[in-house]
Order: structure tokens, then sequence, then C-alpha cells
């Protein structure tokens, strides 16, 4: 690895999750697409986490659709999905979840739970959407018009919209709801203190993963309860499908429970305010929104393009290889990053031009390959909605403050955006 440290003082540091607090570090990213576009990072310590070994960070986008693709060369299942290694005790429990997996076990998960997301359910969910988006824009004006005329979105509509959609689709009951917006905050905002909370310790004295066995107990008998109480009381939802599905081992359940839970709320949670901050930022973008002149299919894609929720994913190369030129060792861990992929400019002209009407627009926000994310037809569903109820119910959107960015090199989150819904006269204008 000599040669690999050799170069790291001349390249960015993109590990840190601090460097995101104020969005995508484009000029990092930029410098590694031209420069060093598979780059060896220095894992160091940060925020009471252990240094690691280091990683490979690729940020092209050819470069990351092979990776993601190529499951056979860079695996899910050797070392998980996160840059931080697991301890090694719990990876066997780590490995379990279906994100952490590769073929064939990986292909016989995602078939077993597809079979709840029936095209009669989809359609029934796009209405409880609507609605909830209709309801959750209508309530946040009425505050802004009685107030200051600002409003934060995140807290007064994304997370809500987020959260509450996916209560319906798991059929989580009323009084349940806000543990899985804990339960996320815990897992996905880790590394940002406002979400996270104080950490809790593991026997070593070091912050304690929260994505271990002993941080997941509460969750997974939340799980088991849940399951045991659709059983008995089925209903129209996912979690009636998987509790009745016999091919379904209970930790097979409990994992998928937890992917749906995290990864279905945040992956809408942090794109949903990510694209209202850029119709924001982009006034003539929002107005030739409401006026109908892009779609809002397209609309959707630019958006995700422009703010991924997701901003890494970690492989481990399975065997000796070769990755633009660089050599890579088996064991060695990969990680590709979305957010640079998306704004190469090998592939998407004028990358930094918010396009609502871009086509192709070959984004890699859902990922690629055989683990392109399960629910990504529902997020898509979910962002339109609001980008269609959006567009008719807030006339004017314009940043009032600066939005409060997630501390996270995974998650491309929002902590508040906070808006001004009226034109300064507080008058709504018709349409």
């Amino acid at each position: 690895m000599t040669s690999s440290a050799a170069d790291a003082p001349r390249i960015p540091d993109v590990f840190d999750p601090r460097g995101y607090a104020q969005g995508l570090p484009h000029t990092a990213y930029r410098l590694l697409r031209d420069r060093r576009p598979v780059a060896w990072q220095e894992e160091h310590e940060v925020l009471g986490w252990p240094a690691g070994p280091g990683f490979w960070a690729v940020t092209r986008h050819a470069d990351v659709v092979r990776v993601l693709k190529d499951a056979r060369t860079f695996s899910s299942h050797l070392g998980a999905t996160q840059i931080r290694d697991p301890d090694a005790a719990d990876l066997p429990f780590i490995r379990r979840m279906m994100l952490n997996q590769d073929a064939p076990v990986h292909g016989r998960l995602r078939r077993l739970v597809s079979r709840a997301f029936t095209r009669g359910r989809i359609d029934r969910f796009e209405t409880v959407v609507r609605d909830r988006a209709r309801g959750l824009l209508t309530a946040a004006l009425d505050a802004a018009r009685t107030g200051s005329g600002v409003a934060d979105l995140v807290t007064t509509v994304t997370d809500d919209y987020a959260l509450l959609n996916l209560a319906d689709l798991l059929g989580v009951p009323p009084g349940e709801r806000g543990l899985l917006l804990d339960w996320t905050r815990r897992v996905i905002g880790y590394q940002d203190p406002d979400e996270s909370g104080p950490p809790a310790s593991g026997p070593d004295g070091r912050p304690a993963d929260p994505r271990s066995p002993a941080m997941l107990q509460d969750m997974f008998a939340f799980a088991r309860e849940l399951a045991a109480h659709k059983r008995r009381h089925p209903g129209d939802d996912v979690m009636t499908v998987l509790a009745a599905d016999r091919e379904l081992a209970t930790p097979e359940l409990e994992m998928f429970f937890f992917l749906l839970t995290i990864a279905g709320n945040d992956t809408v949670r942090s794109a949903a305010p990510g694209g209202l901050l850029a119709l924001a930022r982009h006034p003539d973008a929002y107005r030739a929104l409401r006026a109908g002149a892009v779609a809002t299919a397209s609309c959707v894609e630019e958006l995700l393009r422009w703010h991924p929720p997701v901003l890494s994913f970690r492989r481990t190369a399975a065997c000796d290889t070769e990755l633009a030129g660089r050599p890579i060792r088996a064991g060695e861990k990969v990680v590709v990053f979305h957010g640079s992929a998306n704004y190469d400019e090998r592939v998407f002209p004028a990358p930094h031009r918010l396009d609502l009407a871009r086509t192709p627009n070959p984004h890699v926000s859902f990922g690629d390959g055989p683990h392109v994310c399960l629910g990504a037809h529902l997020a898509r569903l979910q962002l339109r909605v609001l980008y269609e109820e959006t567009r008719v119910l807030l006339p004017a959107l314009e940043l009032a403050a600066p939005p409060r960015h997630l501390v996270s090199n995974f998650i491309h989150g929002l902590k508040s955006l906070p808006l001004r819904l009226l034109p300064s006269g507080g008058d709504r204008p018709p349409g």
C-alpha cells in the first residue's frame, strides 16, 4: 500500500462526514474525477469513531456503474456496505440483511419481498400519499400566512410525509409511528450529534455501532410483535404479506422490517427536501414547473440527480482486479460516490445546470445492478406527488435562511429548510 499512501496528501478528503455539512463537495469531486477517479482515501479517526484501513474512492460515473453492476468482483457480502468496518463479531448478523448479500441469496430475498408491492397496493397508496401531501403543504402555507410567511419544510412537511407514508405502507399503528423516525435518526444520523443524541458506548468505551445486534433489539422485538398482530388481524399492508409468507424465517422478516424502515423512510426523507431546495434556488425552473412547461416525471429524475439521497456505498474486492488503471487487491474496500457520478461531465452535459427536462438522465441515485433500490418506484411516486402538489399550492419557494445539512458521509440529508412560501405582499396568487 506504499504507493497508495503516497497519493493521499495530493488528493482531497471525501471521507470526513463534516465535509458534507454544507452540501456536496463539488470541487473535491471534480478534482478526483479529473485526476484520481479511483483514489486511495485515508480512513482517519473522526467524531469519536476509530480509524480504519482506508479505501478506494470511485468518483466517475462509468466506474461507479461498473462496481455496482459487477457483484462478483465487488461484493456486498464480504464487508457489508458501509465505509466503516463493522465489528468482526457483528458481521455475520449484518450479512443477514438483503442489502449486504450476494447472489443467489440476495435474489431469493428480493423476490420474496417484491411480492408485497402489487400494482393494486401501489395505486391505493398513491391516493393516500396525495391526500397527505396536500394536507401537509396546506397546513404549512396556512401557518406561513398567519406568521412570518416562512416555514421549515423539513419539520412541517417532508419528515412527516416520508414517515407517515412508510407507516401506512407497513401497517404500523398510529400510536407507534414515532418509533420509525427515532430508529431512522439513530441508524442514519449516527454521525450527527443533532440527530443521534449522545452516543451509546460499546464495551471498549468507543461509540457503539448503531447497526450492531445489541442496538437493534428494540426494533426487532417490535417487528416480531407487529408480525404476530398482522397474522391475527391482517390488513392491506406490506407487513401482513411478509408475516404470512411461510418462506420467510423470523430473522429474515426482522431484517426486512429494518431495511424497509430505515431505507424506505430516509430515501424520501432526504430526497424530498433536497428537491425543494433545488427549486427554491432556481426560481425560473420552479416557474416552469408551475406553468406545466416541464413534466413532473423528468423533474423527479433531475432533482434526484441534483440531490441524491445516498452519498456513498461500499463494496469489497472479492479478488485482485483493476479499476481505472488502479490495481485493487482482494479484501480492499471500494466505495462509490453517487453525488460525484451524478455530476460527471463525461455523462451529463452542463451538470451544474438544473434542467428539469434533462433526457437522458442516467443518474445513480438509486444505485445500479442487482442491488438497485427495491423501493425506487415507490420513492419516485412519493416525490412526483409531492412536487405536483407543491407546484399547485405554493406560489413561491424562497430561502429564508441557509439550510442545515446532515453531518454524514452516507446520507445526503437536510435537518432544516426554512423557506418563504409567500410573496412579500403575503397574498397567494391564483393557481
